[in-house]
């Protein structure tokens, strides 16, 4: 019987929630009892059976209330092969309150959601452990680990090869060179040579290949085998037969009497290298991760009433006063308070080149300042910063899993037991065939040595865990790992415009002089009538006149004119500013500049007309200017071979506008939010890319969506990918990794699958009454350690996929 468990319960309030809470947990199937306690804000519940939480926790949102829930990642030991995913995912599914587990073998990790409660982690390391798999909660010294355990394997592997290059050569050396061999025979003895090899083997087995023991054979016992039950049966069986031969040789037939320590020895130093060259591997996959961990200083300058005081980063609080020195690192996010600055932000954002900073700018944790000096007033720390939640939602991609991986997970849950019935039934056909025992041991021995589910379980993960870390450096930040796969196949892409195509605010964009005008005098007067005003094309007007450098005078006697425009007096000179409509109030003759208007309102731009002292002066245009990795990314998209579209609220006389200036041939204009989930699902399998509010349901709606990482929390939310550096150009990026990932799984997971279909069969000698060919054991235990080397080495070529935006592919 499942012994009670301890869960917590939201939404409890008083003495009553309590009453209707227990009712509802004692109605549900399996459950005996329920016992609430308001205080702690849980239930003790006790089981008569198979109990569905989930289900209990559907009828507790019935009443109002419902279970918390957890993410748990945990550290194994002991998870070597795809099929040990499996065993590790079916010993946590079975505990009452886990709602779900994904193991990782790329980083000997699972992820499992589960009711939270106190006793649940506890209850989860005990199943694990049981399953032949110890746990631990997962820290931030996983890099530690991952060094530890390498050198571990490095060691184990060392002192392996210095047992087994005797063994080898006593062996071996004879069927190289016969000169050897017959000098082994007159000075030390088959007798003596026998026994040496079997001390330093068994030494071997005992020693450095123990794991494969302690681990395997337990397994077996479970009728659950894994991949080092495959070695502990193939290295035993070779092992004790060769003691017999040693130990009791009249038991066997003449012909009969060999020894293969030697394939034993070798077979664990083979493993036990691929082993460690996994280990070896496996740290470089995480690689990325741990580099945008290392990007937060240890400490930070904080101002006190004291002085200037060095403070641990992790002991830093919003409202901390930082003084960044030049080539310092920021320990935080904020807000700078006083000094100008660049900063390279390349690690966030993946654009190369510093941006400047100044008095009110935003800051992020783990930028590099350049050469000025900063006062920066914290506005998150610690885990809250940008950069530890960049480094969470890689994480999280990182421990998903692929669709493409169901195959997989189909095809290892039975692959360990397929491959031992496969080596029993090779040993008995070689033996009905009339073959000697020797010849069926080492086939059945060969086909146990020779299968490799480690290369099909590092082909998806490994890939997944390179990918992402490579997509996270240059700036693009897959939050689901699925999304990789949907991304991959999208059939297009389509963007909002305001904020994702362009800048997301009105500039002054061009200047249209009347005769004998100057432009300086008109910019300025323009931007004196509009000094009072906040609307969006006063302050692009404003902003015009500060980057020319102008000096803007006070104005009076301003009227503004609602629809229409702004008059008012400056420096004695009467300035109207504003559309046809209060021109034609005014008195003013504008017939010599409508036609420049019509032409720049036909390409998207908000046209306003100037005049001073009742003459046309010029025309003024503003617009929401495009942003210079817009036309790029469009281009690079359609040479992809993706269908590029436009889905935007605006006017469809300026969505078409900027479309066309950036090589947009699809526009869907003029529609609400509702609308553009329409929009987007009219045009098939399509990415969305966006930024705001309003773009929070397409997000969801579409294939995959990416949004700008400037964008709105609600939008970033929404999204499976996000952009963190803003630049169009990035959604190209992010295309280019999803694809460059998908096809090196396809291509791991071909070897893998190709690598056991073709070797199996000649290990087990299929092909040998025909062509002579069969592997020995040594050689099966090389190939098996290669397959798994060769997944990996290829994974890793993903760390040069993709380039940084602004460079040249």
């Amino acid at each position: 019987m499942t012994a009670p468990l301890t869960v917590e319960i939201e939404g409890l309030y008083c003495a009553a929630c309590v009453g209707r809470a227990e009712k509802v947990l004692r109605a549900q199937p399996g459950i005996a009892s329920a016992e609430v306690n308001l205080a702690q804000n849980t239930a003790r519940i006790g089981f008569a059976g198979a109990a569905d939480l989930a289900g209990a926790d559907t009828a507790l949102k019935r009443a109002g209330y419902g279970l918390g829930h957890e993410v748990t990642r945990l550290a194994l030991d002991g998870m070597t092969c795809a099929s040990c995913v499996n065993r590790v995912e079916k010993a946590l599914l079975a505990l009452p309150g886990v709602e779900s587990a994904a193991a990782n073998l790329a980083d000997t990790s699972v992820t499992v959601r589960h009711v939270a409660g106190p006793e649940m982690l506890p209850a989860m390391l005990v199943a694990l452990g049981k399953a032949g798999y110890p746990a631990e909660p997962l820290t931030d010294a996983g890099a530690d680990r991952q060094a530890a355990e390498e050198a571990a394997m490095k060691r184990r592997f060392l002192w392996a090869l210095v047992l087994t290059l005797p063994v080898f050569v006593l062996e071996m050396g004879g069927h190289l060179i016969p000169a050897f061999h017959h000098w082994v025979l007159h000075t030390i003895g088959q007798g003596p040579s026998w026994t040496v090899q079997a001390l330093l083997t068994t030494a071997i087995l005992a020693g450095p290949g123990r794991v494969f023991l302690t681990r395997g054979l337990p397994s077996l016992f479970r009728l659950s085998p894994d991949m080092n039950a495959l070695v502990a049966v193939g290295t035993l069986s070779a092992w004790a037969y060769s003691m017999v031969a040693l130990l009791v040789p009249q038991v066997l037939p003449e012909n009969a009497r060999a020894v293969y320590f030697e394939a034993a020895a070798v077979i664990v130093t083979l493993i036990l290298m691929g082993r460690w060259l996994e280990a070896r591997a496996r740290g470089r996959t995480g690689a990325a991760i741990r580099r945008l961990v290392d990007l937060q200083p240890d400490t930070a300058l904080v101002e006190t009433p004291e002085g200037d005081t060095e403070r641990s980063a992790h002991a830093l609080h919003p409202g901390d006063i930082l003084r960044i020195r030049p080539g310092e690192r920021l320990a935080a996010d904020g807000v700078v308070i006083s000094g100008t600055s660049y900063i390279d932000e390349s690690m966030i954002t993946g654009e190369p080149v510093p941006v400047a900073k100044a008095e009110g700018a935003e800051v992020t944790g783990g930028t590099v300042n350049g050469t000025g000096a900063l006062r920066v007033r914290v506005t998150r720390a610690g885990t809250d910063t940008r950069l530890h939640q960049i480094v969470r939602m890689v994480g999280d991609a990182q421990a998903g899993k692929l669709p493409i991986q169901a195959l997989v997970d189909k095809v290892t849950a039975v692959f360990v037991p397929v491959v031992m019935g496969l080596a029993l039934l090779a040993v008995v056909v070689w033996l009905l065939s009339g073959a000697p025992l020797t010849q069926a041991l080492v086939a059945g021995v060969s086909v146990l040595i020779v299968a490799c589910p480690c290369a099909m379980g590092l082909a998806t993960p490994t890939s997944i865990l390179v990918g992402t870390g490579r997509a996270a450096e240059l700036g693009v930040l897959f939050r689901k790992g699925e999304a990789l796969q949907r991304l991959s196949s999208v059939q297009g892409v389509a963007f909002d415009k305001t904020g994702t195509l362009t800048e997301g605010r009105p500039e002054l964009t061009d200047v249209v002089l009347a005769g004998g005008m100057d432009e300086g005098r008109v910019l300025a007067l323009a931007a004196a009538v509009e000094a009072q005003s906040e609307h969006p094309v006063a302050l692009a007007i404003q902003r015009g006149a500060t980057a020319r450098g102008l000096v803007v005078a006070e104005a009076s006697d301003v009227q503004a004119v609602p629809g229409q425009g702004v008059t008012g007096l400056v420096g004695g000179a009467r300035v109207v500013l504003g559309n046809p409509r209060l021109m034609q109030a005014q008195g003013v003759a504008i017939e010599a500049l409508t036609g420049p208007a019509a032409e720049l309102a036909a390409r998207g731009r908000t046209v306003l007309y100037a005049a001073i002292d009742g003459q046309p002066a010029a025309l003024l245009a503003v617009a929401d200017p495009i942003k210079p990795g817009a036309a790029p990314a469009i281009a690079a998209l359609k040479a992809m071979g993706l269908q590029v579209a436009m889905i935007s609220g605006d006017a469809e006389a300026t969505a078409r506008a900027v479309a066309g200036e950036i090589g947009i041939d699809t526009v869907v204009a003029g529609v609400l939010p509702e609308g553009k989930v329409q929009a987007i699902q009219g045009l098939g399998p399509m990415a969305f890319v966006g930024d705001g509010i309003n773009d929070a349901p397409v997000l969801a709606a579409s294939e995959v969506g990416l949004a700008m990482g400037q964008g709105t929390d609600v939008a970033i939310e929404a999204a499976d990918v996000i952009l963190t550096s803003g630049d169009p150009r990035a959604v190209a990026t992010a295309v280019t990794l999803a694809r460059a990932t998908l096809r090196n799984i396809r291509q791991n997971l071909f070897w893998a699958f190709a690598y056991n279909a073709a070797l199996i069969p000649v290990a087990a000698g299929v092909f040998y009454p025909a062509f002579g060919l069969m592997l020995s054991p040594m050689l099966a235990a090389g190939a098996m350690a290669l397959s798994s080397v060769f997944v990996l080495s290829n994974a890793l070529r993903l760390r040069r996929a993709g380039h940084r935006i602004g460079e040249v592919q």
